[in-house]
């Protein structure tokens, strides 16, 4: 058997650079979607985010490492905001990875509509104007 060319790699050498190439560039091309789509969240939003589910949105999951998920998708429209971002697991976030919500959970066969009203609650509630102790009470 004669050895491979000197131009050539080995089979199997250039697979994982040609790989890590694409995810580069697909890390590229999404981190350009992300900001032409605007990102209006902040860091306390996200925190309240967290505060008010306290688990993944989609599968409950307690206890595990939790990222930013659009329900509308960035690819789809959607943008980071209050009303769009939910906290969720890594397998739930891979596994929805550009689906639109219902469809995702309908296949998955999640609680969708126990996802849906919680969604809308806890949007409800994190758009609510917070009442604070300084604010004056109206009398009767």
């Amino acid at each position: 058997m004669s050895p491979a060319p000197a131009g050539d790699a080995p089979s199997g050498r250039a697979q994982p650079r040609r790989a890590q190439t694409r995810r580069a560039r697909a890390s590229r091309r999404r981190a350009k979607r992300v900001a032409a789509s605007g990102s209006d969240l902040t860091e306390a939003e996200w925190f309240r985010i967290l505060d008010a589910w306290a688990r993944c949105a989609y599968c409950g999951a307690d206890g595990v490492a939790l990222q930013k998920d659009c329900v509308l998708p960035i690819s789809r429209g959607g943008r980071y905001t209050l009303d769009n971002v939910v906290p969720a697991c890594r397998s739930c976030n891979a596994s929805k990875s550009n689906e639109e919500v219902t469809l995702w959970m309908r296949r998955r066969r999640l609680d969708e509509p126990a996802f849906l009203v919680r969604w809308y609650e806890v949007t409800a509630g994190l758009r609510a104007p917070a009442s604070g102790p300084d604010e004056p009470v109206a009398s009767a």
